[in-house]
């Protein structure tokens, strides 16, 4: 008998990031499922859009991506969630989000406590804790949850450091880039190096696991097997947007694998590289087209 697939389910902001020629559908919940779904995972999820054509076109974008569309709310009262990009540097896409939208009010039903309690990872960020009704509706989605990813997603003025250490103190495993890291360690007063700051973070709060990305440079890891690190790969960038995203997609799908640290690092900076070299968050792709990208690095 075939051991039931394991179900990952994220939570938070879909919207659309709206760029100088076009419209891209985004927000980091949802290119976190979108790529899993690339992986072959069985990925869902929770999420709020407007009555409007906006909603209409990222629920039949959901649907091209073979992702569900029952737990993704409609809201009568607020318009989908959109987000001014800016892409003037390509290495740092900086985003203008507008507030209140749609998912800033997803509530909490019935159905959605029994999908978290039946998944066995449950992906959350800290920008969808923005406003109350959807951050009380997250406090009570970690209550039941299992085993809990909380890609922190610092976006100026979206944030405050009591709630980033609340959802801090529920997580198992912790994702975060370079320049997080240092704010966080900084609001301890410390400013150490790479290893150091990942410790003190990683003790603090008793995680499971800490990841940082550090950009074109690569990954590091630290859990209980120790700290490894592995350097980035070198592409020629089109764009940013969910590289990041990607790179958590990877890495949950190399961990659930029971993977090593390091093939799971090396896994994910090549997916987060390799997302850089498309257009958009959300291309598709493949194990196959991520492990293919390895060997051409490998005999570079």
């Amino acid at each position: 008998m075939n051991p039931k697939p394991p179900v990952i389910t994220c939570f938070g902001e879909i919207l659309w990031d709206v760029l100088p020629t076009s419209k891209q559908p985004g927000g980091a919940p949802m290119n976190v499922a979108a790529d899993l779904r690339n992986f072959g995972l069985n990925a869902q999820l929770i999420s709020r859009v407007g009555s409007d054509e906006l909603g209409r076109e990222l629920l039949d974008f959901l649907a091209q991506k073979g992702l569900p569309t029952d737990l993704v709310q409609i809201d009568l009262s607020h318009q989908t969630g959109v987000a001014q990009a800016n892409v003037s540097d390509a290495n740092e896409v900086t985003y203008q989000l507008v507030q209140p939208v749609a998912w800033d009010h997803i509530s909490l039903e019935t159905n959605l406590l029994d999908t978290v309690r039946q998944s066995d990872l449950f992906v959350y960020g800290s920008l969808a804790a923005r406003s109350p009704q959807t951050h009380e509706t997250l406090l009570a989605l970690l209550e039941v949850a299992n085993r809990k990813i909380f890609d922190v997603n610092l976006r100026a003025p979206h944030y405050s450091r009591e709630t980033v250490e609340e959802l801090l103190h529920r997580a198992n495993i912790v994702k975060l880039n370079e320049h997080e890291l240092a704010e966080l360690s900084g609001w301890y007063g410390n400013d150490p190096d790479l290893r150091q700051g990942m410790e003190q973070l990683r003790n603090r709060y008793q995680l499971e696991t800490l990841c940082v990305t550090l950009g074109e440079q690569g990954a590091a890891l630290l859990d209980a097997g120790g700290f490894v690190q592995q350097t980035g790969f070198s592409v020629e960038v089109e764009d940013t947007i969910g590289s990041g995203d990607a790179f958590l997609a990877a890495f949950l799908y190399k961990t659930l694998a029971g993977e090593s640290a390091q093939k799971t690092l090396e896994f994910a900076c090549a997916t987060g590289a390799y997302v850089a070299t498309q257009r958009g968050a959300t291309p598709f792709f493949s194990a196959e087209t991520i492990h293919r990208q390895i060997l051409r690095s490998a005999v570079q």
